[in-house]
């Protein structure tokens, strides 16, 4: 038996902070130094699991996270998928953990599983891979309820983000290769910070966050230091986030699709001034 067999379910503790991650060995490779003398150096890697998700006892999903917050990501993922209407829907969330390997159970509402097998059976019989593991185009662009506008935030509260999300990014510092999603709070200071190996992943977890903190999602901001994908503002309109900023520029379809949903989308450069790319005054 080996060691991954030795170490099968366990129950964890399902929001346990980010595990240490592990350093590895490596040499580093010089045409003026001789392969039979190397000099070793150690490096810590960023982390991670295969996640499975299951509800009322069917999978739904398999995935690649970072260890940790796996409470808020599962929250976060059920909200943003719209497994869920609210997360007064999850009654349950059981976590075991592998060497390797993660699986969540998580008992929801009748009404919200009824919704979850008819959606299944509308994908029964197909086969590929399509958008982020959906089939059909309707999925992958799927109708949204637009948020009520609110103002988006002022200048000032952006002033020095790119250095605060670096000193709050505690796993990133010392592993690098991972996103982050923080929350920023209507004064400007960061409240909440996820990170994780997917940006989907950072997001859900840090919607999970919010909703376990009680946390207005029309207050304050959330930032993303990744791209901005269409999926991104798909999740955060769901989780009726209202402004969202990110550090890499957004798609000609991301602003289209925050400006049909009333979100607020700010672009934050290097080496120039916020870009408002969708709220009021455009």
């Amino acid at each position: 038996m080996n060691d991954i067999d030795n170490k099968q379910s366990e129950i964890a503790d399902v929001n346990a902070a980010p595990p240490a991650p592990d350093a590895f060995r490596y040499i580093e490779l010089h045409d003026d130094i001789a392969p039979d003398t190397p000099v070793a150096h150690s490096a810590v890697l960023a982390s991670e699991t295969a996640l499975s998700i299951s509800y009322n006892g069917i999978s739904q999903a398999v995935m690649m996270v970072t260890p940790g917050n796996i409470e808020d990501f599962v929250k976060g993922f059920s909200l943003s998928n719209g497994i869920v209407r609210s997360v007064s829907e999850i009654y349950d969330i059981t976590l075991t953990a592998g060497c390797d390997s993660h699986h969540a159970e998580v008992k929801i509402s009748n009404r919200a599983f009824w919704s979850l097998k008819n959606h299944r059976r509308q994908l029964a019989g197909t086969s590929g891979c399509g958008i982020c593991g959906v089939e059909a185009i309707e999925q992958a662009l799927p109708p949204l309820t637009p948020l009520t506008p609110v103002p988006p935030p002022q200048a000032s509260l952006l002033r020095n983000l790119r250095t605060r999300i670096s000193d709050a990014q505690s796993v990133a510092r010392s592993s690098g290769a991972l996103h982050a999603a923080l929350y920023v709070d209507a004064a400007g200071d960061i409240q909440l910070c996820r990170e994780d190996i997917g940006r989907h992943n950072a997001l859900d977890k840090l919607i999970g966050a919010m909703t376990t903190a009680r946390i207005n999602p029309q207050s304050g901001f959330a930032v993303m230091t990744s791209r901005c994908s269409l999926e991104l503002i798909q999740k955060a309109v769901r989780a009726k986030i209202s402004t969202l900023v990110t550090l890499s520029a957004p798609t000609a379809m991301t602003v289209r699709w925050a400006r049909h949903n009333n979100l607020n989308l700010i672009h934050v450069p290097h080496r120039s001034a916020p870009r408002l790319y969708s709220g009021k005054g455009i």
